[in-house]
């Protein structure tokens, strides 16, 4: 394959999108649409891919500043043939230029490839068939099957209307040729604009061979103008990705109701149920169970743990052999060894539990390090927080922390040490003796509870 120049096209301003955000970060499967052609441009190796971009053209240059790309502003819209010959400047003649879209996000590297390797003798045109053609440019090929044009449906004759075969956009070809034929480009047309479509016109009056391709499935090239087009490319990402991963051996119990914003790393008979969504990095080890609706956000799993159902686990490490849930947050920053249970109404955050530790039911646990084989009762408390800095609870091996308990921090509770239900606990506690604070109980007698004044008025 020759030296290689992809130019991406995102200067749209998407008005049918209704939104402030420029149309191509809006985003699928979490990732702004221009991300996803940028990686499928990698995929090629190319020499250099430009981005042209015009509005809300430092919006987009910002958010997507971690990418090398080289980056060219198309100040005026006046159409694509115009757009794309603000890249040439910087494009070798020797060098294989690549035209692809901004707002087209599901295409393949696969397919990008065989494109490529269709302009090596040639134009390569990547084009497909729809039944429903309107709105696309309609590729005009003569007796013997030769590509002659594209006619944009607003110049089309009725006959060329009929027309199944459509042009995708996508095209690869010499850059000192594409360079000439964009000089010659006129906008003598129903949307007074440069198009680019124009230059298959004059390629093929050169006696250059157009090599069409075809995508490995419609939704590889189609584009997004509304929401609601959006959505549906969201759903033919996510088939597909579901595809993958339960070919790989992951059990989906329902794989139109997962959905994978990130990347995924699954060992061996992993199990998800309904309603999973999954952000970021997340990797499961080898028979984890994720119940339905859960959240999983950067997280790592450990082998043979089990996520209940309503679960929230974000930027957490969790060990083998665990049970997390129903209804448990796990958040930033927290550590769970082997074989600990979180369960029901549990709320971790920036701790370390360490092996075979419990903390069951209806409890708070933030900025603790809580010890191996640790109980922690219903109702525990550790109170972080004085209002202005945060502290940390140290909870020993073996130690039992009854219901209901408040752990003020900073504080340490001995190893094998034993809090009675009911306590607050403002000082360290020695390790392997019982520490409660509780005032004898007592009745008053006589006492009668506050009634309702009645407003008379």
């Amino acid at each position: 394959m020759s030296e290689l120049s992809v130019v991406i096209l995102a200067a749209g301003q998407g008005t049918r999108m209704r939104s402030e955000l420029p149309k191509v970060l809006h985003t699928v499967a979490g990732k702004p649409m221009l991300q996803h052609v940028i990686e499928a441009a990698k995929a090629l190796t190319a020499n250099a891919i430009h981005v042209v971009y015009g509005h809300g053209g430092e919006t987009v240059r910002s958010r997507l500043a971690d990418q090398a790309v080289h980056w060219v502003e198309q100040t005026e819209q006046l159409g694509t043939g115009h757009a794309v010959n603000q890249a040439m400047p910087d494009i070798p003649g020797h060098h294989t230029v690549m035209v692809l879209y901004g707002d087209v996000p599901l295409i393949t590297g696969a397919t990008l490839q065989r494109l490529a390797m269709a302009a090596q003798d040639g134009l390569g045109l990547l084009t497909t068939r729809l039944p429903e053609p309107t709105g696309y440019g309609r590729i005009v090929r003569d007796g013997a099957g030769k590509v002659q044009a594209i006619v944009e449906e607003k110049d089309a004759t009725e006959e060329q209307r009929s027309i199944q075969e459509v042009n995708t956009g996508m095209l690869a070809v010499r850059a000192d040729a594409l360079r000439r034929w964009l000089g010659a480009l006129d906008n003598d047309n129903a949307q007074g604009e440069y198009y680019l479509t124009d230059i298959i016109a004059r390629a093929a009056s050169e006696g250059v061979t157009v090599n069409t391709v075809n995508p490995g499935e419609v939704a590889e090239v189609m584009g997004v103008n509304n929401r609601v087009q959006l959505a549906e490319l969201e759903r033919d990402f996510q088939r597909r990705q579901n595809e993958e991963l339960m070919m790989s051996g992951v059990t989906l119990l329902d794989p139109q109701r997962f959905d994978l914003r990130g990347a995924l790393t699954a060992g061996r008979d992993v199990v998800i149920d309904v309603n999973v969504v999954m952000e970021g990095k997340v990797v499961l080890g080898d028979g984890v169970f994720v119940g339905p609706n859960c959240y999983l956000h950067d997280v790592s799993i450990g082998a043979g743990t089990r996520i209940s159902s309503h679960s929230v686990l974000e930027r957490a490490d969790i060990g083998t052999e665990c049970h997390i849930g129903p209804f448990a947050r796990i958040r930033p920053d927290t550590r769970l060894s082997d074989r600990v249970h979180i369960g029901n109404f549990v709320e971790v955050k920036k701790s370390l539990v360490e092996t075979g530790s419990k903390i069951n039911h209806l409890s708070y646990v933030g900025d603790t390090t809580v010890g191996k084989s640790v109980n922690i009762g219903a109702g525990v408390i550790t109170c972080n927080y004085d209002g202005a800095n945060k502290h940390r609870t140290i909870i020993g091996d073996n130690a039992f922390i009854g219901s209901d308990t408040q752990l003020v921090a900073p504080v340490e509770v001995g190893s094998g040490a034993t809090i009675g239900a009911g306590s607050t606990i403002t000082h360290d506690t020695p390790a392997g003796e019982l520490t409660l604070s509780r005032t004898r109980q007592k009745t008053v007698q006589g006492w009668h509870r506050p009634v309702k004044k009645i407003d008379e008025g």
